[in-house]
């Protein structure tokens, strides 16, 4: 088993519910109780809005789909391993168009029905219908109704195309019981009102409760198909803390156990030198970013947006904001993986060159621009202000509006919606260079959250075309890094950093394997030491 590099650094904390100032949060920390003491409490910065593994698809909630429900692959370790799961085996047929998996039997839900083949075609059906979540992912490639069980233990998908993709993308068809949900169902929802809120799955920890405003508790299945050795946890809590000093307190406390991997410098630092804490580090592939919606006035101007790039202080993040523990990313590709364009002419801070792209515009920016960072990710504030410093000394002015990644993701779902400026982070839910500059720039993808700078330019769709349909990766790899060299020249967006992992837990935490896929959020392989 892969375990992260140890540091020493600080403990855990169990403090107030989402949504209370940090001070009172603070105040009214709660004493752990003799069952909360035999649960791993993990403080996550994005709310639960949902329990439905249909409806998501992003880091931040990731823990319930990961942990509640399994898919026929998962990705495991770092760097990422694409390993059976459900599956005992799985082909493809010699045209690439149909992928048959053979399925293990006796696996069983929480409820204690068979998992069967039909599970997972309606699962696959599930994602199409709803449109959301990892469908983006999937509607291109699988029709409604293409996907077939021969019988209980054998699921065939046909594809429209051969995709190079489409193994990568497997992991992301989460399970769910469909005899289960279809008593739920009402009106042909798909059971989407019912599974908001209660569990269909079948993975390594069963839903206990469920609170939007607090988290998600969940207990250890003991008759997962996967089995159990000596160590393992009873019981896991990923609660809602927004606040990173919040986080990092209660860490040090003790009354968490764990928290995300990517807190601010300072915070990682306090960790560091703290007792009964350590903080595990792990080389990432989550690119901070910009996006640019580049369908609204003026930034539909490629000047405007080459200003924008050029009047971002790139260095002053990464040198003096981190410190130097990220790496300048200006494309969007991790430098770490196949694919990257080293001889891409990225944007660096510079003010002068900056005016020169205005002055190019076909008119003046004469409106204020709206830069919105997500709530409770620190470093998109201080991003923010840094762009928002960047764009006075240009004469453009810009507001901040902080808000929530539910809102902002459902704000994406429309280029009359979607923010001006908004920053994320893009993390590895496959190890494919498709996983950021596909589906980010595809124009095939936008409606989604990555997609929301709503780009398109006809000969970058036909150069992320190409790769899905190629085997060869050094083939591949050449068509993503053509297609990169002109999205930067685009300039769609703002591409800042790979980030590092620094994931702080209790001293007494054992066992964390970490997978740049879920950002080590798996918890069937952690348990306390003695």
């Amino acid at each position: 088993m892969m375990t992260a590099e140890r540091r020493n650094g600080p403990s855990s904390f169990r403090v107030g519910l989402a949504g209370l100032a940090v001070a009172a949060a603070i105040a009214c920390a709660p004493v752990r109780t003799a069952e909360a003491a035999d649960t791993f409490v993990f403080a996550n910065t994005s709310e639960y809005d949902t329990m439905d593994p249909h409806l998501t698809f992003d880091v931040g909630r990731v823990a319930y789909r990961l942990n509640l429900y399994d898919g026929l692959m998962r990705w495991e370790d770092n760097p990422p391993k694409l390993e059976p799961w459900l599956a005992s085996g799985y082909t493809i047929s010699d045209d690439g168009l149909t992928y048959t998996f053979i399925l293990r039997e006796g696996v069983e839900f929480h409820d204690g029905s068979e998992l069967t083949a039909h599970d997972v075609v309606y699962s696959m059906e599930r994602i199409l219908a709803l449109k959301k979540g990892a469908a983006s992912l999937f509607a291109p490639l699988v029709e409604p109704g293409s996907t077939t069980a021969p019988d209980d233990y054998t699921v065939m998908f046909k594809l429209t195309r051969p995709a190079a993709i489409f193994l990568s993308i497997v992991p992301e068809i989460h399970v769910v019981n469909a005899d289960l949900i279809e008593k739920h169902a009402k009106d042909g929802d798909w059971g989407t009102d019912w599974l908001a809120t209660h569990d269909a799955g079948s993975g390594s920890f069963k839903l206990r409760r469920f609170d939007p405003a607090i988290g998600f508790q969940a207990e250890r299945f003991e008759d997962h198909f996967l089995g159990w050795g000596e160590n393992y946890l009873d019981r896991i809590e990923f609660r809602t803390v927004r606040e990173a000093t919040t986080r990092v307190l209660g860490l040090i406390k003790g009354d968490f156990d764990g928290t995300d991997g990517y807190l601010p410098r300072d915070q990682v630092a306090r960790l560091t030198e703290a007792k009964g804490v350590k903080v595990l580090e792990e080389q990432s592939m989550r690119l901070a970013v910009v996006q640019i919606n580049t369908q609204r006035p003026p930034l539909d101007d490629v000047h405007v947006r080459r200003a924008i790039s050029y009047a971002f202080d790139y260095d002053g993040v990464i040198d003096n904001m981190l410190g130097g523990t990220v790496e300048r990313n200006g494309a969007p590709i991790p430098k770490n993986l196949w694919g990257y364009p080293e001889d891409a002419e990225v944007y660096s801070y510079d003010i002068d060159k900056a005016k020169v792209e205005l002055a190019e515009a076909a008119k003046p920016v004469e409106r204020a621009l709206s830069i919105h960072p997500m709530v409770g990710y620190n470093q998109t504030d201080q991003m923010a202000l840094i762009l928002q410093n960047g764009l006075r000394k240009i004469g453009i002015d810009a507001r901040i509006t902080p808000e929530t990644w539910p809102t902002l993701v459902g704000k994406t779902a429309s280029p009359d919606t979607a923010p001006d400026i908004w920053l994320h982070w893009v993390s590895t839910y496959y190890a494919d260079p498709h996983n950021w500059i596909g589906e980010m720039y595809d124009s095939a993808n936008r409606g989604t959250w990555k997609a929301s700078s709503y780009y398109r330019t006809p000969e970058v769709d036909a150069l992320l075309e190409d790769p899905l349909t190629l085997t060869d990766q050094d083939a591949r790899a050449e068509k993503y890094a053509a297609a990169a060299r002109i999205v930067v020249a685009e300039a769609p967006g703002l591409w800042i950093y790979n980030t590092k992992w620094y994931g702080p837990y209790a001293d007494k935490v054992e066992g964390v394997r970490f997978s740049p896929v879920g950002d080590g959020q798996e918890m069937r392989w952690i348990y306390f030491k003695d």
